[in-house]
């Protein structure tokens, strides 16, 4: 078997059991755009803000490109990528998991200490600890250690060992900078229009509205979509304004829709049409 059918098999391996793949180059980079979209001409889709996909006939944008579609992925317009391709990639958020990337001894040594033991791949220079749950990636979170989950990609190393557990708090505040301190200030709420205090500045008050929101996400026992939207929309028209919400809050409201079937890009679609109903 040749390496352009090696890696095919793999992807399309992968891709049959539900996991966005995308072919690299030789040094682990994406391929560059096709003619469509040279020079960004189709409108600059890999600064995208959200984790859409890739609408070109070829394997453009980076993760964006990653596909579960076997149609797509033997098309002759992906053939040449496949000829040339020295690696597979999958976009871990996509597949609904979070890549903890240890790219050191050192780093692999604090995993192995602060984290919940789950599933590990190694690497050439480290090891990629896989979450069940995905979050926004972020690079260099601590020394030797990157997240890669939505809008990110990782090479396919192989299945790994161990159970895949789900994504800790542990992870999800990785990205998070230690807030300020607390200032012991009312805070007005412009939007509101009838100067009230904000309460949101509370961490007491602003945790328990995730939580609550969280449990009605999993409580869900039908009408899932529709129960998420109205979930965001509650959380959005609540704490929205005040710039309370941070991305570990979002994620975890993601991860929370995602384990009850939502795919990644619908919490996104959901999230965004309750900020635009509410003019946040």
């Amino acid at each position: 078997m040749n390496a352009t059918t090696s890696h095919l098999c793999t992807a399309l391996a992968l891709a049959a059991a539900g996991v966005p793949v995308l072919p690299l180059r030789a040094g682990k980079v994406p391929f560059g755009n096709c003619p469509a979209c040279k020079g960004n001409a189709c409108g600059g889709r890999p600064n995208m803000k959200a984790p859409g996909p890739c609408r070109c006939p070829a394997p453009c944008h980076a993760w964006a490109a990653a596909t579960t579609d076997p149609h797509v992925l033997t098309s002759p317009l992906w053939a040449p990528a496949w000829r040339e391709a020295a690696a597979v990639a999958y976009h871990p958020g996509g597949a609904g998991l979070t890549v903890v990337d240890l790219d050191n001894p050192d780093a692999i040594t604090w995993a192995r200490e602060t984290l919940p033991i789950t599933r590990t791949v190694p690497t050439t220079r480290g090891e990629h600890w896989l979450y069940r749950g995905a979050m926004p990636s972020s690079n260099a979170v601590r020394p030797g250690v990157d997240i890669k989950s939505l809008m990110a990609y990782a090479r396919w190393l192989g299945p790994g060992t161990g159970t895949v557990t789900a994504l800790p708090d542990a992870v999800r505040t990785l990205p998070v900078k230690a807030p300020a301190p607390v200032r012991r200030v009312a805070v007005t709420v412009p939007a509101s229009g009838g100067g009230g205090v904000c309460r949101h500045r509370t961490p007491t008050y602003l945790e328990r509205g995730i939580a609550m929101a969280e449990q009605q996400i999993t409580d869900a026992a039908s009408a899932v979509h529709a129960t998420v939207y109205r979930t965001f929309l509650a959380v959005l028209s609540t704490h929205g304004r005040c710039g309370c919400l941070t991305d570990a809050h979002t994620a975890r409201l993601f991860t929370a829709a995602q384990a009850k079937g939502e795919t990644a890009r619908h919490c996104t679609d959901a999230w965004t049409n309750a900020r635009a109903r509410l003019g946040v």
